[in-house]
């Protein structure tokens, strides 16, 4: 149906997860588009009507103190366009913690501006190997792995910043100020009682829904929709919460058939910052890329080292693609946000001085503070790559970013070819 105001807004704590979210929308008949920050009336009026509009942030790496002010004015921001239903887009393994990423937090900053008393908190996402039952979250160790419980991850588990120690979603974000959370497991989407169970859940801050399946989507689609035509609503979670919405008829165009894509004429730029096993064994696996390797340390302490490691990958790219490649700590990854800040100027550098036909960017906080030094203000969907990393298309006011292609893949996404895939 037509829309004189955008029905749906989301926020993504980083860029991967917010593209994923645009990919989830367009691929289903949504206008979209993701912003960079808050738009501005003329980058809005640009791109005509939209029925979702979405901004991708850095909230994830942020302390609470910092999110507020981001977050409050971005949900001033959405409620004044008219949105009926407000995705705060967190990561689909929720790693999250009260003092870093605190969903709690991002909570109490959106919340006033939607008045609904309904906080709906969207549990899985079957496409991506996510899934929760009774409460208990649980992710696949890469594409098709193994699933295991979150707490038990050999990823998520050890996260360097926000490690997962606790399966139980209630007490997860509990710790992050969500106090009263109450909870639809699976078995409410079965009978007629969903709607006598959400009631039930009523007078909790908020209300954890089970997915271990694509259909309970719909499912919970149906039992939201009643409480969201009362008043704007919240929602948590990945981008389930998209896929959720899409079977209220929101969208205006249907399902698009988009044209075959073809990689335009030029090299392709990769920068893998994640140290997740999964991204380490893409890396392995990318035989066609020349590599320059990132030393973290040097990176921040030793001046002109960016400006050698610039050169060699303009030099690299003139033959061919290139891989910039943060190398692997001994231990610990020491100040993770400085070291990704630092990576990202040098992307900027780099992109100055070579001209890329396509940028793949692996890592959610390599990917959120890359793509915030770049000169860009937007994304749109151009075509499907491989779950939860689509292949988009940037907006620049800058002649050698505005169409580039653009790929953003969280460290536990993708097929171990990934990087062929996506160079392709």
């Amino acid at each position: 149906m037509a829309n004189a105001a955008p029905q749906y807004g989301w926020f993504g704590d980083d860029f991967t997860g917010a593209s994923d979210t645009l990919a989830t929308l367009a691929e289903r008949g949504f206008r979209a588009l993701l912003f960079l920050g808050i738009p501005t009336p003329e980058q809005l009026a640009a791109v005509g009507p939209l029925d979702a509009v979405g901004i991708a942030g850095a909230t994830r790496s942020m302390a609470p103190a910092e999110m507020t002010p981001v977050l409050d004015a971005a949900g001033a921001f959405f409620a004044g366009l008219g949105v009926r239903l407000m995705h705060y887009k967190c990561c689909s393994t929720f790693d999250s913690a009260p003092h870093v990423g605190s969903i709690g937090a991002a909570v109490a900053a959106l919340g006033p501006h939607f008045p609904n008393p309904l906080v709906p908190v969207i549990g899985g996402q079957p496409n991506l190997g996510r899934y929760c039952l009774f409460g208990q979250l649980f992710a696949a160790a890469g594409t098709g792995g193994e699933v295991h419980r979150i707490d038990r991850h050999p990823t998520m588990s050890r996260h360097p910043v926000t490690p997962m120690g606790e399966a139980d979603l209630r007490r997860h974000l509990a710790a992050q100020g969500l106090g009263s959370i109450g909870l639809l497991d699976y078995r409410s989407y079965e009978d007629e009682g969903g709607a006598a169970a959400l009631e039930r859940a009523g007078e909790a801050q908020a209300v954890l829904f089970d997915v271990s399946r694509p259909e309970d989507l719909a499912a919970i689609g149906r039992l939201v929709a009643g409480p969201l035509a009362d008043a704007p609503m919240l929602a948590v979670g990945a981008s389930s919460v998209a896929q959720m919405v899409a079977g209220l008829g929101w969208a205006t165009t249907g399902a698009a058939s988009l044209p075959a894509v073809v990689r335009p004429e030029g090299p392709v730029l990769a920068l893998a910052g994640s140290l997740s096993p999964v991204t380490r064994a893409q890396v392995e696996a990318a035989t066609g890329f020349a590599r320059v390797i990132i030393d973290p340390a040097r990176l921040l302490s030793e001046p002109g080292h960016a400006d050698d490691l610039c050169r060699r990958a303009v030099s690299q790219l003139a033959a061919g693609d290139t891989m910039l490649l943060t190398a692997a700590p001994e231990g610990a990854p020491e100040n993770p946000r400085a070291v990704a800040e630092a990576t990202g100027a040098l992307l900027r550098d780099v992109m100055r001085e070579a001209r890329v036909a396509r940028l793949l960017v692996a890592g959610g906080d390599t990917s959120t503070l890359a793509i915030e030094a770049l000169d860009i203000w937007g994304l749109s969907y151009r075509a499907p790559l491989v779950a939860g990393a689509p292949l988009c298309r940037a907006h620049s006011a800058a002649p050698h970013l505005d169409g580039l292609d653009i790929v953003l893949k969280g460290g536990q996404m993708g097929p171990p070819n990934f990087f062929e895939l996506a160079s392709r």
